[in-house]
């Protein structure tokens, strides 16, 4: 019996526990050289919206316009500026005044819409896919800067990933984005460091 097919690796990642980090971990490596775009196109949007948006699979989400993709943008990075003044000394009210409108704005569009079938299911629709995400996104960033939650945000460890997630561990104590990514990157970068300086200090005893 042929062994079943793999089924392909999600485009984008996902698992920083809230819908707004994940958003923010669009543009990798933030802040660094090596930082990159990846909404760099209105379809690769549109994917990010597919995948991660609550819509069933294979619901088509129309390629918007350049204008709204470069609006989508500045609502990510404005998730961002609220989010790292949340969790400065300064709080939620550190963030600026045109990034503050921007998130009200986007939070002020119709969500997507819950729809009860007949199987007992529910689905959501929405007249603009995209539009009613980023109303799901910036209402979801404004509620986590002013929840007790934002003391749960933490910054990835990895040595190459600037990530932030929802640490809902017991412990409060995680260190990584994904133990599947960064953790074992981790693990084998200690593994490594151990077998070289084992192997060094038996070649010097020799």
């Amino acid at each position: 019996m042929p062994d079943a097919p793999v089924p392909p690796a999600p485009r984008f990642r996902t698992g920083a526990g809230r819908i707004c980090l994940d958003f923010m971990r669009t543009l990798r490596l933030r802040g660094t050289a090596d930082a990159t775009e990846e909404l760099d196109t209105p379809e690769a949007l549109t994917a990010w919206v597919a995948q991660l948006g609550p819509y069933p699979d294979g619901t088509a989400v129309p390629a918007p316009a350049e204008e709204v993709l470069h609006r989508v943008r500045a609502v990510r990075e404005a998730v961002h500026t609220l989010l790292t003044a949340a969790r400065s000394p300064a709080g939620p009210a550190g963030c600026p005044a045109d990034e503050r409108r921007l998130l009200n704005e986007a939070a002020a569009a119709a969500p997507p819409v819950p729809v009860l079938d007949a199987d007992g299911s529910v689905t959501y629709t929405a007249a603009d896919p995209v539009g009613a995400v980023l109303a799901d996104i910036a209402r979801d960033a404004l509620a986590l800067a002013t929840s007790p939650a934002l003391d749960r945000v933490r910054a990835c460890s990895g040595t190459h990933c600037a990530a932030w997630f929802l640490d809902t561990s017991r412990p409060g104590n995680r260190r990584w984005c994904s133990m599947e990514t960064c953790g074992n990157q981790a693990k084998k970068s200690t593994w490594r460091t151990r077998h070289a300086s084992a192997h060094g200090a038996g070649a010097t005893n020799a």
